[in-house]
């Protein structure tokens, strides 16, 4: 996986929209496994509207070359940060029906895959995603606080003594703040 050179402000947009998000409905049939998938359609429905309520957009694109298709998958946040990851497949037979296939199979388990979309047997399960929804609203009012204890450091000392006390995690989501606090003790 590739990142822009920060995450900070992508990541908690993503956990947001994360949070929105219910599964991609298998409603599509494989009659040779006689099973049912989520298909493309469906996992852009489960990203579209946690995505765009939250700064996020996708993007995909193909390339082919010796035998195999790639599909890399570009999530970006409204500040230009982005995450990416490709993923690679054989191309089955040498013709554009194969390789549309295979395309659209790597576009669907990418974004799938980058978005964190599970694949549901019926709707009955989009009721999970309220639970997780609550989990990530206790974890912005958290960076909230810790957003005005950077407000109210007095000095360079006690950022750095603010910033030792933080998680990892922590640090990730709060680095502007972090950055804002540096600049006007300065």
């Amino acid at each position: 996986m590739k990142t822009s050179d920060s995450i900070n402000e992508i990541a908690p947009a993503l956990i947001l929209a994360q949070s929105q998000m219910g599964g991609a409905v298998k409603g599509a049939a494989n009659p040779f496994f006689k099973s049912k998938y989520s298909d493309l359609t469906s996992v852009m429905q489960a990203v579209s509207v946690p995505f765009a309520s939250n700064d996020l957009c996708f993007i995909q694109g193909a390339e082919y070359s010796e035998g195999r298709i790639a599909v890399a998958t570009r999530i970006i946040h409204k500040s230009g940060q982005w995450i990416e990851s490709t993923i690679e497949l054989p191309a089955v037979k040498n013709d554009p029906q194969a390789y549309g296939s295979a395309v659209t199979y790597a576009k669907r388990y990418g974004l799938q895959a980058m978005a964190g979309v599970p694949s549901i047997d019926d709707d009955a399960q989009y009721a999970s995603a309220s639970m997780t929804a609550k989990v990530a609203e206790k974890a912005i009012e958290a960076d909230k606080e810790i957003t005005i204890k950077f407000e109210a450091c007095e000095s360079l000392d006690d950022l750095k003594v603010l910033w030792k006390s933080l998680s990892i995690a922590e640090r990730t989501s709060n680095e502007t703040a972090k950055e804002s606090a540096k600049e006007r003790l300065s």
